[in-house]
């Protein structure tokens, strides 16, 4: 499948049977094989029961025969046959031993083999993600990743488990009933096998359809993966979401996508439905058959009452275990299907596979690099060309930059060199050999990189950096060798000293993304992890880009020294930091246009590096500015993950919203039954409401089908006491014709019921993915600021909960209903027709339940311990796809896959420790049944011997209380499935509880509207103090006091961490302060309507954030209005606004070009310049701007500022910089220092006044 590309949707069709043990070792297969006998012979010892139940009903019959028997003649026959009964009960005993011990057999090695082979498919699945080329990264999003991993994989360990071993043993009772009927009565069995053409017929019929359902099935999985995708890239981005009001519209477009789904599961459910209810009737029709021709048979004289009753028991039992066979063989065939989306990836071979073992490793390395004619352009844009027949060299032991404008393709050569991508013509080579003839790890393991956005993963901070250790010499030195090789790294990264001031120093942990981490001290980690190993090349991708101008001055001067001896290619926008490089590379749209010395370069007056570096000089002290990112320890959680987003979208879920307001407590929750979460659910959805209603009645009436079935099913064994009436044939018919009518009732109900409860399952799934969705959107920020609560987690949990819900509420909550009412109606026809065997066979009833309860508990422990384990393993795996750059440039996919491998042992070890106790109360639950007959059989016929009861009376009892009693026991084959619908619906609910929904009353929005009536834009802070939530104890912002007027551009800088973004995030309200008050304008903050508020802010923030989807979604995203009502004019002019426009109408597409996953197909000066549109759409009164002109090249720099500066005028800007070259024209610029005010001043103020800020500036001076 190597010229396959997975990521595309396109219906597979369902592997083999056998295809989905392809990960199972011998010893598995032979395990697997001892468990398909045992749960034949499990299912088996059913039918075999009937041999017993066949004597008994020909001992009956010559029972009634004994009037013409002297009394002593008779006396004599009864206590045979009491003999004979009793000794019948006892092999009915071992029977059910027998099933016990092939029942807990069979289930114990099912469920072991499937959660194996489930981790085992879970590890390939996740290693052939890692090891995909970067190109299959451009289709397919981190959450679709997390989605598959979870739902699919979870689909197929049900089909392999215990599902499997049920299925087996409904196989082997219809198997084994057929065979006895053979053997009792050929032609009796012949006779009824008439049905199996009609099942041949139906089965091709089936087959159709079930390739039909493959489309519906993994079409279905297919949206459900993109709404993953879609959950995952708005969690992991949620301050983007939250500021922008985009709450409603991103859940809009997952509702867009679990829609679609629904629309799959409702045509699912049909054909299933209906197709069952066929099989249905051809089986009961059986029945009435096996009656009609039995009396033929009985009055031919060639079979008697006994061996009519044997196969007619024989044939019922066995086509009662194919009815309740439905749900399992669905399992299986969705199992079927979610494994072909599965390994579909498994089998794919990336053109850049870094798990082959070939290629060469050279023994030494000088480091020199060739780039010879390369031309290029991204997979999924082949039509944009980014490097056109581009030749440069890098000298061996030099170090080259490269600069340019944003978009000239200078990321895109690290992207080579590191081979994520190959050229579309031309080579690369390292010391004159093609990077295609080396192997992949060991190159890479060559390079250190520091990429413009630095990846940290949720690990310690000295893991972080020993990750650069992977794949080198000193991957398994000592762990004193490795300690000392990180604080050497850390030292010269200029990162030592604010590490050993966190909390745990270097132990500390840095959270998803490395959100606890300001962005300049992540950065810092960030080249820590790729000096570490003392690589022979060193790419430096804007690597000081997120540091304060202290912080680089010191950092670069440790990069200068670290570049000694090695090759160093270093890309930046800051000319101050590749001034002393040997050569510099100037780049435009993808071609070499000048190369040299810094002070060759500048000899050309009118020059493109000349001109990039008169666009970096301050107005005052000659001090320059260089590009800076700075984020605060909070500012974001996690990247931006992409998936499908549609560019026209109606906002119109404000009811769904507000049904997350009235919901019991999570205490309530923890606490509330199941039957109490299945209410709750269904109040949610009031107006599926009548569609439960009619499926709940006609599964009752297809569990009192039995019931009925045996009150005819006696009075035909009556009719057979009395073959010499003259009106046998015609009581034979009669009873024929009433099974036949039961089998089409019994067809039309379960039709009905399959319809309704799949109809109902497919909209109440929608539902609670929509309002989990919703519910996850709405939390507060300190929320997602747990390490619980990570973005990998929360969309495994959303993909997952739902789809566990739907697995109970669709097939399996049908059977139960069926069950139930059987056991229900069995007992009071029961109890009607003779009440003193009806006690004993309802007495047995309570112990059948109970084992089923206590299963349920264990199962609902065993559950509830693996989850957290089942989180870890989530958590890395969404990790890991997010972070994929940083995965493959670092060598980590064999230590990523080792950790997630470490991650799923632990719930399998509890799974199959809870399994051998749990599975033996299953087994005894299920072989229970037969010690019911075996009782009911004993003293049943006791009472019939002394004339108690008439065979009619026991043949009603016995057939209604023992179908009862089995029902009963069927009930708990759920248990799994009850379980883990019932802890996701826990979770759901609790999401919901806990969201923090923004919607308020029509009152209170006029209120907020009069409040807002004339907005001026004035912040002001009064003594405002702030600790983020989960770090208490460390002082963030102290006694802050400052007043921006209305209007006016205020600018905050300082070191990184001092306190900047978390400013800005309170002023976005993304937390409350500790202490003290925010205004607007005259109102306190914190009494404002959060959304009407925020429709007056906009954010553009440090890291560009863009989703997946066309330019113009991205842009539409920050309007305050329908995306619909917004004109093309408005769209333009805030691109023109943010100099993005030209650049738009340039590509192919205009604005319904795709921007790519995380926006990977635009360079950062790209995707910034859309941010800043996205802002400006909004038409703010308060701009606040997080580095807003970060990633942007000099020229653009400067025509994006012009732009901001004239955008500015009439609203009040907030900026915070490091770049003062963008801030020096400011009214008001505020020094923060350690969470304090240190200065403050216009900028000429406070250069006269020599303080911090100025030795910032000076820190900025770009020589000529």
């Amino acid at each position: 499948m190597s010229g396959e590309d997975p990521s595309k949707v396109d219906t597979m069709p369902p592997v083999s049977v056998l295809g989905l043990f392809r990960f199972a070792t011998k010893f598995e297969l032979m395990l697997n094989f001892l468990g398909v006998i045992a749960s034949t012979g499990a299912g088996g010892a059913t039918p075999i029961m009937t041999l017993f139940l066949g004597n008994l009903i020909e001992s009956f019959v010559n029972i009634s025969q004994t009037k013409s028997l002297s009394a002593s003649e008779a006396a004599s026959f009864i206590e045979q046959f009491r003999q004979k009964a009793t000794q019948d009960a006892l092999n009915l005993v071992y029977l059910g031993i027998a099933m016990f011990l092939a029942t807990y057999i069979s289930v114990t090695i099912w469920t072991y083999t499937g959660e194996v082979i489930a981790k085992r498919i879970r590890e390939s699945y996740f290693r052939a993600i890692l090891h995909q080329d970067l190109s299959f990264f451009d289709d397919i999003s981190a959450g679709e990743v997390a989605a598959q991993i979870e739902v699919d994989a979870h689909l197929v360990q049900q089909g392999i488990s215990e599902k499997f071993a049920l299925l087996g043993s409904n196989v082997g009772a219809f198997a084994t009933g057929m065979i006895i009927a053979y053997i009792k009565s050929w032609r009796l069995a012949l006779a009824l096998t008439s049905m199996l053409p009609c099942l041949v017929i139906i089965g091709a019929l089936m087959a159709i359809l079930c390739s039909r359902c493959a489309q519906f099935v993994q079409a279905s999985l297919s949206h459900l993966s993109k709404a993953g995708g879609i959950a995952q890239e708005s969690l992991s981005t949620i301050r983007i979401i939250h500021a922008f009001g985009a709450e409603i519209k991103i859940s809009t477009v997952y509702d867009q996508l679990i829609r679609l789904s629904q629309v799959s599961d409702l045509k699912l459910s049909k054909i299933q439905g209906v197709g069952m209810a066929i099989f249905s009737f051809v089986v009961y029709s059986s029945y009435s058959l096996s009656f009609y021709y039995g009396t033929t048979l009985i009055q031919q004289g060639r079979a008697n009452a006994g061996t009519v009753v044997t196969v007619g028991l024989c044939i019922l039992i066995g086509s009662f275990s194919l009815g309740i066979a439905g749900p399992n063989a669905q399992v299986v065939m969705r199992a079927r299907d979610a494994a072909a989306q599965l390994y579909r990836v498994i089998d794919h071979t990336p053109m850049i596979d870094s798990r082959k073992e070939n290629g060469q490793k050279l023994t030494s390395v000088q480091g020199e690099i060739v780039l010879k004619n390369i031309d290029f352009s991204y997979p999924s844009r082949r039509n944009v060309p980014v490097l056109k027949y581009l030749s440069l060299t890098f000298p061996a032991g030099k170090r080259s930059a490269l600069v340019g404008h944003s978009g000239s393709g200078k990321s895109t050569i690290v992207g080579l060199l590191e081979r994520f991508y190959d050229p579309d013509a031309g080579s690369v080579f390292l010391d004159g050999v093609d990077l295609c003839d080396l192997h992949i790890k060991w190159l890479r393991s060559q390079i250190g990189l520091v990429a413009q956005e630095p990846v940290l993963f949720a690990i310690s901070v000295r893991e972080n950096i020993e990750q650069g250790l992977l794949n080198t010499a000193h991957e398994h030195s000592s762990r004193e060798i490795r300690w000392a090789l990180v604080q050497d790294a850390c030292i010269k990264a200029y990162a030592h000293d604010f590490i050993m001031l966190l909390p745990e120093g270097y132990d500390t942990m840095v959270g998803d993304g490395g959100f606890r981490l300001s962005g300049g001290q992540k950065q810092r980690i960030a080249i820590a992890r790729a000096i570490v190993s003392d690589p022979r090349i060193l790419l430096l991708d804007e690597a000081t880009s997120a540091l304060d101008t202290q912080s680089e001055g010191i950092v670069q001067a440790a990069l200068n020294k670290a570049s000694e001896g090695r090759t160093t290619i270093t890309i930046a926008h800051r000319l101050s930091t590749v001034k002393d490089s040997d050569v510099i590379y100037v780049l435009s749209n993808g071609s070499l246009v000048e190369s040299g010395t810094h002070e060759e370069l500048l000899c050309d007056d009118h020059g493109a590096y000349t001109q990039l570096v008169r666009a970096q000089h301050l107005d005052q002290d000659d001090a320059s500015v260089s590009q800076s990112l700075d984020i605060d320890a909070e500012e974001t959680k996690g990247h931006t993950r992409t998936s499908f987003v549609n560019k026209d979208i109606d906002i119109s879920n404000e009811e769904d919203l507000k049904s997350t307001l009235t919901h019991p407590s999570t205490d309530e929750l923890d606490r509330a039954g199941r039957f109490t979460l299945a209410f709750k659910l269904a109040s949610l959805i009031p107006h599926t409401r009548m569609i439960y209603v009619c499926g709940t009645f006609f599964g009752i009436l297809g569990g009192l089908v039995h019931p009925g079935f045996g009150i005819v099913y006696a009075k035909a064994l009556q009719t057979y006491q009395n073959t010499g009436s003259p009106d046998f044939r015609t009581q034979g018919d009669r009873n024929a014709l009433w099974l036949f009518i039961i089998a089409i009732c019994s067809t039309l109900s379960l039709a009905m019921h399959n319809v309704l409860f799949g109809k109902g399952a497919a909209i109440l799934t929608t539902k609670l993915r929509l309002l989990a969705f919703q519910g996850l959107l709405h939390q507060e920020i300190s929320f997602f600021d747990k390490d619980s609560n990570n973005p990998g987690v929360l969309t495994a949990n959303l993909v997952g909960g739902p789809e566990k819900t739907n697995g109970f509420v669709a097939m399996t909550l049908g059977a139960v209903l069926q069950c139930i009412s059987c056991c229900i109606g069995g007992s009071i026809i029961g109890l009607i027709f003779g009440w003193k065997l009806a006690l004993v066979g309802i007495a047995c009833m309570p112990p059948i339940v109970t084992l089923g309860l206590i299963r349920l508990q264990l199962v609902a422990n065993k559950e509830k311990a693996s989850k957290a384990s089942h989180d870890e393993s989530a958590q890395i795996a969404c990790e890991a796809a997010v972070s994929i750059r940083t995965v493959a440039a670092l060598t980590r996919e064999d230590h990523t896959c080792s950790l997630y491998s470490d991650a799923l042992k632990a719930p399998l070890r509890q799974s199959v420790k809870a399994g051998i106790v749990s599975n033996a109360i299953f087994a005894m639950s299920i072989s229970v049944i037969v010690f019911v007959v075996a009782l009911v059989f004993w003293y049943g016929s006791g009472l019939v011997t002394t004339g108690e009861y008439t065979t009619f009376q026991f043949y009603v009892v016995f057939m209604s209380t023992v179908f009862g009693s089995w029902n009963a026991a069927n009930v708990f084959t759920s248990v799994p499935d009850i379980t883990s619908a019932a802890d996701a619906a826990r979770d759901i609910l609790k999401i919901m509880k806990t969201s923090k929904s923004n919607i308020v009353t029509n009152d209170e929005k006029a209120v907020s509207s009069r409040m807002f009536e004339n907005v001026q834009g004035g912040v002001h802070f009064q003594d405002v103090s702030f600790c983020y939530p989960t770090r208490p104890e460390v002082s963030v912002l102290r006694g802050i006091n400052l007043s921006i007027k209305p209007g006016a551009y205020t600018a905050f800088v300082g070191a990184s961490g001092s306190g900047k973004s978390t400013i800005i995030q309170l002023i976005e309200r993304f937390y409350e302060p500790t202490s003290g008050s925010i205004y607007f304008d005259e109102n306190c903050l914190s009494a404002l309507d959060v959304n009407e508020y925020r429709k007056h802010v906009a954010l553009v923030s440090q890291e560009s954030k863009l989703y997946s989807g066309t330019i113009r979604f991205n842009i539409l995203l920050g309007s305050t209005g329908a995306m619909a009502n917004i004109s093309d004019e408005e769209i333009k002019r805030a691109c023109s606004i943010a100099n993005i426009l030209d650049f738009i109408e340039s590509l192919p597409n205009g604005f319904e070009t795709e921007v790519g996953e995380r926006g990977s197909q635009l360079s950062g000066g790209q995707k910034q310049r859309i941010a800043i549109a996205r802002a400006l759409i909004r038409n703010p009164k308060l701009l606040l701007l997080d580095e807003a002109t970060s990633a942007l090249d000099a020229n653009s720099e400067v025509a994006v500022q012009e732009a901001l500066n004239n955008a500015a005028k009439g609203r009040t800007t907030i900026a915070i910089a490091h770049k003062l070259a963008t801030v020096q024209h400011a009214d008001h610029i505020y020094f923060i220092k350690d969470g304090k005010v240190n200065e403050m001043g216009t900028h000429g103020q406070l250069m006269a006044r020599r303080g911090g800020y100025w030795q910032f500036a000076k820190l900025q001076e770009l020589e000529k």
